[in-house]
């Protein structure tokens, strides 16, 4: 018999080699290959006769999807609607940040007309009582099992037949069939494999919960979020006690929604409107600060852009963002320098998004402009000032979408000034009293709406 093959392994980007080698030549990583072990090909892949024939795409059956609520609508959004059956989901975030703590969570909801099993490679079933009975979570369906050997999960999934399969982590799973270290690329990727494939032919959901690396990435192979359904990242500062989780992919959903919680002493508490949070510690009379509207998914959500702009101890002025694209702040500056003549290539120019929420769209703009020029004259933006629109580099604002939408969530959070792109004025919006909507055209019009004088009702 044939002594098995090795080989080695990046765990980065899943490059192959004969010999070890220290950095990467693919992905640039250092020490990142590991051992693997191949046995006989022949062995691992044998032909096995299958009955798949190909069919007409005319004569296909639509399948029926059964959508379950999780018991948090911020997730449920996020999902497209709830938790699909038969579907593999990857949930990833830093170490901390509260992922188990939010599967938990859900399990109780979940366990009502649903079995769960939960299982766990990182704490043991001590452990993991111990947090439900903080959590307040309860439930007979609800399974607990501490294991990282594939072949005996299966085995007890097989026993209890659940509806849900929770894995923490996928980095822990180890198969015997290879005896390469849990973690390594051979190990995730059958371990992940082993429990989609009993997913999609029992009809059971699998959460997956993945580790990230140190650049902020999903740990493991890249692969691994393409075998899934839907890919979920959970975002946040541990410092902090706001989270925000989004989808980077979702087969049966939209990428574009998120979902806000916050970590309090009993776990993870829902936040529906973030609108009001983030607007409930923002600063009276303050200059550089200004209100801004942003889109995520069919959410609009009102935001606070704070800018800070002093004069520069430095040969070369420095440029900070957080929440906001650094490129996208660059060609902002250049545009307020060139078309309205401000001199912030001799200030220093900080940028900060209130609520730990990153702005990635275009309608930013306006706002991120309003507070930049407040900072660097000191003049105050009225509190109940809007602002939201792209702006292009001839300084012109353009239009942006869901304008409807928008204003409706400003003028319910109070605000009673609006600017807006004039190309959105062209369908009438119906306005309360006392509420104004201005359209402005070009950069140059912001000083006049930031001292209070109409430019174009």
């Amino acid at each position: 018999m044939k002594s098995p093959k090795v080989i080695y392994v990046c765990r980065e980007c899943g490059a192959t080699s004969i010999r070890w080698i220290g950095k990467c030549p693919e992905c640039g990583a250092w020490d990142s290959y590991d051992e693997e072990f191949q046995g006989d090909e022949k062995t691992k892949n044998p032909k096995i006769a299958s009955n798949n024939k190909a069919e007409r795409f005319s004569e296909l059956q639509l399948p029926t999807y059964m959508r379950t609520k999780t018991g948090m609508e911020e997730l449920d959004r996020v999902l497209g609607g709830g938790l699909v059956d038969s579907s593999a989901v990857l949930l990833t975030g830093e170490p901390g940040i509260g992922k188990s703590t939010l599967l938990l969570q859900i399990c109780s909801e979940l366990s009502r007309s649903r079995s769960v099993l939960y299982v766990s490679g990182e704490e043991s079933k001590g452990q993991l009582k111990l947090r439900a009975e903080r959590l307040g979570i309860e439930g007979e369906n609800i399974y607990l099992l501490t294991e990282t050997d594939v072949d005996t999960i299966l085995a007890e999934c097989t026993r209890i037949h659940p509806d849900v399969i929770i894995i923490d982590s996928v980095q822990t799973l180890q198969s015997q069939k290879f005896a390469s270290a849990p973690g390594t690329i051979t190990q995730v990727k059958e371990g992940a494999m082993a429990f989609i494939n009993y997913g999609k032919s029992s009809g059971a959901a699998v959460f997956l919960v993945g580790h990230v690396n140190k650049e902020g990435g999903i740990s493991g192979p890249k692969f691994l979020e393409h075998m899934v359904d839907a890919v979920l990242c959970f975002e946040g500062e541990r410092m902090n006690s706001y989270r925000i989780i989004r989808a980077i992919k979702n087969r049966f959903g939209s990428t574009n929604e998120i979902g806000v919680f916050e970590m309090g002493d009993k776990g993870l508490v829902e936040i529906p409107n973030p609108s009001e949070v983030v607007m409930a510690e923002r600063p009276r009379n303050s200059s550089g600060s200004c209100a801004g509207c942003v889109m995520q998914g069919t959410r609009p959500i009102i935001t606070e852009i704070q800018a800070l702009v002093t004069k520069t101890a430095y040969p070369s002025a420095k440029r900070t963002s957080d929440g906001f694209d650094h490129n996208r702040l660059g060609l902002l500056l250049a545009v307020l320098e060139k078309r309205m003549g401000l001199k912030f290539w001799e200030n220093d120019v900080y940028i900060n998004v209130a609520g730990g929420i990153y702005l990635n769209e275009p309608s930013a703009d306006l706002s991120v402009a309003m507070a930049l020029i407040s900072g660097i004259t000191d003049k105050v933006i009225p509190d109940q000032l809007i602002a939201f629109g792209e702006i292009g580099l001839a300084g012109e604002i353009r239009a942006v979408s869901h304008i409807e939408y928008r204003i409706k969530e400003a003028v319910r959070l109070g605000f009673t000034r609006i600017l807006v792109p004039n190309k959105n004025l062209k369908n009438e919006i119906a306005l309360p009293k006392g509420v104004t909507l201005t359209g402005l055209t070009n950069v140059r019009e912001l000083p006049d709406c930031m001292s209070g004088k109409a430019v174009k009702d």
